[in-house]
């Protein structure tokens, strides 16, 4: 993988961690398309630019982060993570089989945008219209419909805002809970990823990997500080669109970057 490579890799990242848009989906079909070979520091590093992506969700809503007197809103997220944290160890390896058949990814690309088609009239009487309201119970929850995305395709920012519409939070505090959520949730994984983890080829950790080479470490270094530039923007972007116009257009979006994923990789792969 070289600079442009990663570059671009990042920039899909920093863009569609946060939309409903599944980021999986789109960085299989670029590594795919510009034949970026998948070894293991590729695989790290699609996952270790997420600490980009969680930093841009800190930058932008740093009042609440740092705000210790909210102790509650620690407790709700540490709760809602939980389910992710169980369920992503124990389905770790399965989940990687799956990232390396882009045709599954395509397929739940297309339902989970047929379904985001119909979520605004669904549910169409929110009772929760500030995060202050989201009790445990419902946090916890919503983290359980944020294990959907362990199907790679699904979207973690999708299934997190659908179940917390479902239970009755409006779709910009729904959405924005989902960003709030995601902060331990990748942190976890991406942790993991760096510290924990042994990679099959190499029999290396994560970080190893990392400070293997002097263009290992540019790579990652580049490649965080593009997702944290492209991910403050792309989620200032999504909030006003949700606030306009709903979820449709990220089904609409969804279903045909699913077809084209589905075509492209049936015939020319």
């Amino acid at each position: 993988m070289n600079t442009l490579q990663a570059f671009l890799i990042a920039l899909i990242e920093g863009i569609t961690e946060y939309l409903p848009v599944s980021s999986t989906a789109h960085m299989v079909f670029v590594s795919s398309y510009f034949g970026i070979q998948e070894d293991d520091f590729v695989k790290l590093f699609q996952v270790s630019i997420q600490f980009g992506a969680i930093l841009a969700v800190v930058a932008l809503y740093w009042k609440k982060f740092f705000d210790f007197s909210k102790f509650n809103f620690y407790v709700k997220l540490i709760c809602a993570v939980i389910p992710a944290l169980v369920l992503g160890k124990l389905f770790d390896d399965k989940i990687e089989a799956v990232l390396g058949d882009p045709i599954p990814i395509a397929i739940v690309l297309i339902l989970g945008g047929i379904i985001l088609l119909f979520i605004d009239n669904r549910f169409q009487n929110p009772t929760i219209v500030k995060e202050e309201d989201i009790t445990i119970k419902k946090a916890v929850v919503i983290g359980f419909w944020q294990c959907l995305a362990m199907m790679p395709g699904t979207s973690r920012s999708a299934a997190s805002i659908i179940g917390g519409m479902q239970q009755g939070l409006t779709r910009h505090v729904a959405a924005e809970f989902s960003f709030f959520l995601a902060v331990p949730t990748m942190m976890a994984v991406t942790c993991y990823s760096v510290f924990l983890k042994t990679y099959e080829s190499s029999q290396m950790k994560g970080y190893e990997l990392i400070l293997k080479s002097n263009e290992n470490i540019q790579l990652f270094l580049i490649g965080n500080v593009v997702a944290f530039i492209v991910a403050v923007l792309a989620i200032k972007f999504f909030i006003e669109i949700i606030k306009k116009y709903g979820f449709k257009p990220w089904g609409w979006y969804r279903i045909i970057v699913g077809l084209f994923l589905l075509t492209y990789f049936s015939y020319y792969k």
